[in-house]
């Protein structure tokens, strides 16, 4: 089975105006991530779910936000 590291590290911002792009960017990451992580259990078959404790209704929200 194969794994992958979604784990960035967000750079700090001294001003407001980079402050900005750092949470724009921050935003962007966290949405790509959550994408790429509901393509790939998307992709699992419904045993494999299953192995892991998922099933399909728990993709949304294990990938949703807050």
């Amino acid at each position: 089975m194969a794994s992958f590291d979604a784990t960035r590290t967000a750079p700090t911002a001294s001003t407001s105006f980079g402050g900005f792009f750092t949470r724009a960017f921050g935003a962007i990451a966290a949405w790509n991530d959550a994408r790429a992580t509901r393509k790939a259990l998307s992709q699992l078959s419904d045993r494999a779910l299953e192995d892991i404790g998922l099933s399909r209704h728990d993709i949304a929200r294990v990938t949703s936000r807050g």
